[in-house]
């Protein structure tokens, strides 16, 4: 995992999108139903905070939601606030 770009991956086995190496990893977790991915937690340990691994994240998350043609549910508020603050993931938003 380089620092300008943390390495992202979809750990589909437990439902969450994963950056960090060892005991430090910031994950992104998600609900899947039917053609709905609700994301319900973003959490990135102390030590890796400062490194936009959260947005890296969601990014990842959304743009596999928007290959699948799956709609987005943000239970989890960074999911929300991101998708509030960039209008090019609304039209991925559950109605």
């Amino acid at each position: 995992m380089s620092e300008t770009t943390p390495a992202v991956r979809h750990n589909a086995a437990v439902h969450r999108y994963e950056a960090g190496e060892g005991a430090h990893l910031a994950v992104l977790e998600y609900e899947l139903a039917g053609d709905r991915v609700t994301y319900t937690h973003t959490f990135v340990p102390p030590e890796l905070r400062g490194r936009g691994l959260a947005e890296v994240l969601v990014r990842a998350a959304l743009a596999d939601a928007r290959t699948a043609g799956l709609k987005v549910v943000p239970a989890c508020s960074y999911v929300a606030k991101f998708i509030e603050r960039h209008a090019e993931y609304r039209p991925l938003l559950a109605r």
